[in-house]
């Protein structure tokens, strides 16, 4: 870790701002374009969306957070759903209601504090819900890993180069330091790709055709589609911007501490959160999937010490850059479904990890019969697949279910734990970090 420490308003040299704004895009490059991989949308877009939802997020918080936008997680389910409904141009419409949402809950929080927010997402909540998120995926990640996406059927070579690359991902992950230990997913692609390719599995047709510079496939509102409603997607999107919107505060907290200033109180939390439902919203109107804060970045943040928010714009700027070369577009799309679900399968495993990191990092006591209820109904109605059909068009299914009886079990049931102001939580961060 570096001594010296870049101010958040600092503007480094411009070699050095070139090489820290680069090491930034390649922390959040193997993630952001992993979720449209998985979910059919086009990397190209999310890398942009990705660019420009960061760059409309530093101006919205003031310049006043070092944090980078990428391509979120939590919606992917949601994603391949609403696309199976309605199909992208559906999901876009999904997408730019949960980015609304934010603004609501960011305008509350404007009149209101942060306090309420904190009493129905506590930890017993999101926790599980998080496990939902890469337990749900799950199937999904095996699918990818042991069939071949022709036939749709068992391949050993296949499943071969999946667990290749989960290998290499895991060596990465494990024994890598320094920068190379912030790019597992990132080397774990391109050891499996080469591997991929050595048998066979890649056609590199589409990259020689393609031209150095195109347009990404953008879907515009209005220009390439007719915008249609479908309330079933709607309600299938929205309620998962209640664990995003946890995640984000607990990544505001975390780059608090990192930083060593209250970000949830200047520039603020609802400053902070509108800036992540404006990028969602930008996303929507280009067809990017919906964005979110990374700890991939936040990572490279306390490990460089670097703090500065134009080394974070650079990072945007050459993300958008990226997506208008048409070469890196079409060698991205040539990665086979194997490699990628090598990939996943460790990385939705962490997603439901990270949800039980959660619970005993804040010492929720599962011995405690609410707490046991609350978390064992999340689990299986969320991985179960359980859905309510509202109406023949509405239908409230899987993750989504799964927060909002969450949410409505920790407000009904008797005995809640005392909640944290975000003081408490902050100096406690601070307490713990000197320790």
């Amino acid at each position: 870790m570096s001594d010296k420490t870049v101010g958040i308003r600092e503007i480094p040299r411009l070699d050095k701002w070139l090489i820290l704004s680069v090491q930034h895009l390649f922390a959040m490059f193997g993630a952001t374009i992993l979720v449209p991989l998985l979910t059919g949308l086009s990397p190209a877009v999310a890398l942009v969306s990705s660019g420009l939802g960061t760059l409309a997020y530093l101006l919205i918080t003031k310049g006043r957070i070092p944090a980078y936008l990428g391509s979120s997680f939590a919606f992917i389910a949601p994603l391949i759903a609403a696309i199976g409904i309605g199909g992208p141009e559906g999901a876009m419409i999904g997408s730019f209601f949960a980015g609304i949402l934010y603004g609501v809950v960011a305008l509350f929080i404007k009149m209101t504090g942060v306090q309420w927010i904190m009493k129905i997402l506590p930890p017993i909540v999101v926790g599980p819900v998080i496990m939902v998120i890469g337990l749900g995926l799950a199937a999904t990640a095996i699918d990818m890993a042991m069939n071949n996406p022709e036939t749709e059927s068992y391949s050993g070579l296949h499943f071969s180069v999946a667990m290749a690359t989960l290998g290499i991902t895991i060596i990465a992950a494990i024994f890598f330091r320094g920068f190379f230990s912030l790019l597992p997913i990132l080397t774990g692609i391109a050891g499996g790709y080469l591997i991929a390719a050595w048998q066979g599995l890649v056609d590199f047709t589409a990259v020689q055709e393609a031209a150095w510079i195109r347009s990404p496939d953008f879907l515009v509102p209005f220009v390439t589609y007719d915008p249609s409603f479908n309330w079933t997607i709607i309600a299938i999107m929205v309620p998962i911007a209640a664990v995003t919107l946890s995640e984000h505060i607990g990544d505001q907290m975390v780059l608090s501490k990192v930083v060593e200033k209250n970000l949830v109180r200047t520039p603020g939390l609802h400053r902070s959160i509108l800036g992540d439902g404006v990028a969602t919203v930008i996303s929507s109107f280009i067809g990017g999937p919906p964005n979110t804060t990374y700890g991939e970045n936040i990572g490279v943040v306390a490990l460089t010490r670097v703090f500065s928010v134009f080394v974070i714009g650079g990072a945007a700027v050459t993300a958008v850059m990226f997506g208008f070369i048409g070469k890196v577009s079409a060698l991205i799309t040539t990665i086979p479904t194997a490699v990628m679900g090598g990939v996943s399968i460790l990385l939705f495993g962490i997603i439901a990890s990270n949800g039980m990191r959660m619970l005993i990092d804040n010492h929720v006591d599962l011995g405690k019969k609410r707490n046991l209820v609350i978390a064992s109904v999340i689990l299986v109605i969320g991985i179960g697949g359980a859905f309510i059909q509202v109406t023949d068009q509405i239908e409230v299914a899987g993750m989504a279910l799964a927060t909002v009886i969450g949410i409505l079990l920790n407000l009904i049931l008797p005995g809640r734990d005392y909640v944290q102001t975000d003081e408490e939580m902050f100096r406690k961060m601070k307490d713990n970090s000197a320790a």
